[in-house]
């Protein structure tokens, strides 16, 4: 196995990194892992991205509100591979029950009190002062622009 990048990081770092802490993020990777081979058992292509870094990249997009652009330039997949990603990820560890995540449906039906404020940022335009030669020329000679 390649070096782990994050090997570095203490805890806290870690933690602030991801979001989660480093016995989390073993559970969560082990989880996906059993997964993966499940899944890659039935056939199918490798895949560009371990599945270290794809937790890491759901991880960073939970955790930093990242578009998926930016998501897939940093590791190099495309758009849709990183969507993709994120997307088999959450689904698995939800499905998987060890952190007690809501599914998506779940939290749709939330009887959660939702406030919604509007606010009108319709263009309006403004008055400008006039540009006036005669002011120019007296600023001019006064040494003020």
């Amino acid at each position: 196995m390649g070096r782990n990048p994050q090997s570095h990081l203490g805890e806290e770092q870690f933690r602030r990194l991801t979001g989660v802490e480093q016995s989390t993020f073993r559970k969560m990777l082990c989880i996906l892992r059993r997964e993966h081979r499940r899944k890659k058992a039935k056939g199918g292509s490798a895949n560009a991205l371990s599945v270290r870094k794809m937790l890491l990249m759901t991880l960073e997009y939970l955790r930093e509100y990242r578009t998926y652009f930016h998501i897939a330039v940093a590791y190099r997949v495309s758009e849709s591979t990183a969507y993709r990603v994120v997307r088999w990820t959450e689904d698995t560890l939800i499905k998987d029950g060890t952190f007690s995540l809501p599914g998506r449906k779940e939290l749709l039906k939330s009887d959660a009190d939702i406030e919604v404020v509007l606010v009108d940022v319709a263009e309006t335009p403004v008055q400008r002062p006039k540009k006036n030669n005669a002011d120019t020329t007296q600023a001019r000679r006064n040494g003020t622009r």
